[in-house]
């Protein structure tokens, strides 16, 4: 192997080695700091290690399926609203994480909407989600979805009783309106226990990178714990449909919940490997006349690092 040869495969390498580290980065949900490049706790356990790896095994063989499971969606025109519904700090958002990290944005994207404004409050309940929903050949992840109306806007008094009532009479009708018209819909509820939470909100609460997760109405959602189990089990039970049901993630353990979801989430779709044609490396042109030109140093960003 020449020289320049061997170059590049180390390159590619510590390219590879780099996308690597980033999936360490995002997994570090209780920061470690490390020393002397190791990357294990000395505290773990051999147990927590090999359960560690495991972990990452699983969820980058996972995560090939959905790239899989992407390119069979484009290729098909199917369309797929998935819908993630749960407590506060239940995990929602790390599950989305993980499905889309290595997906085409332009496929699969999220739609995780604010609080409706004065003039979305005036129109139809389940308007402004209908701009969201898939055309051919997308997926939609709703990290949290017009399933609002039987949670928080229950439970914190947004919407009245007449306005509750009215959205279980339309949201069954409104679901199989959109499976009627080709839309899969796959909807996750995420549990957590009572304990769980609460150990959660308190890591959020005394972590400065977390603390912006915490929202005067999440922490409202803790004292209301009751009513928040009440409205759920009601929101179960009225709209967990033949046509679009629900499925309940248990999801004390992130680890296990988003492995669990992901795995379940690639059962519910036909998908088969969608065979690419090979890639040839066009070569560069040069061109005589082509000189290029130099970049003044005062447009460089710092080389602080």
């Amino acid at each position: 192997m020449s020289f320049i040869d061997a170059e590049l495969v180390q390159r590619i390498h510590n390219d590879f080695l780099d996308s690597y580290d980033e999936e360490l980065e995002l997994e570090m949900e209780d920061r470690i700091y490390f020393q002397d490049n190791d990357l294990d706790s000395p505290t773990q356990s051999p147990e927590s290690k090999e359960y560690r790896q495991l972990y990452f095994r699983e969820l980058f063989r996972l995560q090939a399926e959905l790239v899989k499971l992407q390119d069979w969606v484009a290729a098909t025109g199917h369309k797929v609203v998935v819908i993630f519904e749960g407590r506060d700090a239940a995990g929602k958002g790390g599950v989305i994480k993980r499905i889309t990290q290595r997906l085409n944005p332009r496929i699969c994207r999220v739609a995780a909407l604010p609080a409706p404004n004065e003039r979305e409050r005036t129109q139809w309940y389940f308007q402004r989600y209908v701009s969201h929903l898939p055309a051919a050949g997308e997926i939609v992840l709703f990290d949290r979805s017009w399933y609002n109306r039987a949670g928080v806007e229950r439970v914190m008094g947004f919407c009245t009783d007449e306005q509750y009532e009215e959205f279980f009479r339309s949201v069954p009708e409104f679901e199989k309106m959109l499976v009627r018209s080709g839309i899969q819909v796959i909807k996750y509820w995420f549990s957590i226990s009572d304990e769980e939470q609460n150990l959660r909100f308190l890591g959020r609460i005394h972590d400065p990178l977390k603390q912006w997760k915490l929202s005067p109405m999440d922490l409202e959602s803790r004292r209301r714990w009751e009513h928040y189990t009440k409205a759920k089990e009601i929101m179960l039970e009225r709209t967990h449909i033949e046509e679009a049901p629900w499925w309940v993630v248990e999801a004390v353990d992130k680890k296990k919940a988003r492995l669990n979801c992901i795995h379940h989430l690639l059962q519910q779709m036909p998908y088969e490997e969608i065979k690419r044609p090979t890639i040839d490396l066009p070569e560069r042109e040069y061109h005589e006349d082509y000189a290029r030109r130099p970049v003044p140093k005062d447009m460089f960003v710092p080389d602080i690092y």
